[in-house]
């Protein structure tokens, strides 16, 4: 969690957490999700803006200006392991779907298992 996190209101707690899970929202939908007025919504993401935890860029939605909001990852939170196995990167790495049952997936066990 980056420092900008450790001070953040319990409403700008949930609307962080939701641009984080959404990978961006428009502000529009944004301030419904958090069942607030769009004023108050308006003020969290400037705040959350000022921070250095999100990016608003001006956006057309449903024919109506707003902004776009998107999460800003400090590369200190990202846990990279979980892209490697035995210090080998994952060839699977930005993949939508990964079929557990097709032969890439298999070749990439057995690489695993004989590199041991």
């Amino acid at each position: 969690m980056s420092t900008a996190d450790e001070d953040l209101t319990e409403v700008e707690e949930r609307a962080i957490a939701l641009i984080r899970e959404e990978g961006g929202i428009y502000q529009s939908e944004f301030w419904k999700a958090l069942d607030v007025d769009s004023r108050k919504g308006s003020r969290v993401a400037k705040k959350l803006e000022d921070k250095g935890l999100v990016a608003r860029e001006d956006a057309v939605y449903e024919g109506n200006t707003t902004y776009f909001i998107e999460p800003i990852i400090d590369p200190a939170d990202v846990d990279f392991s979980l892209l490697v196995a035995d210090e080998m990167l994952s060839p699977f790495v930005g993949e939508e779907e990964v079929d557990p049952q097709g032969d890439a997936f298999s070749q990439w066990i057995l690489n695993l298992a004989y590199e041991e």
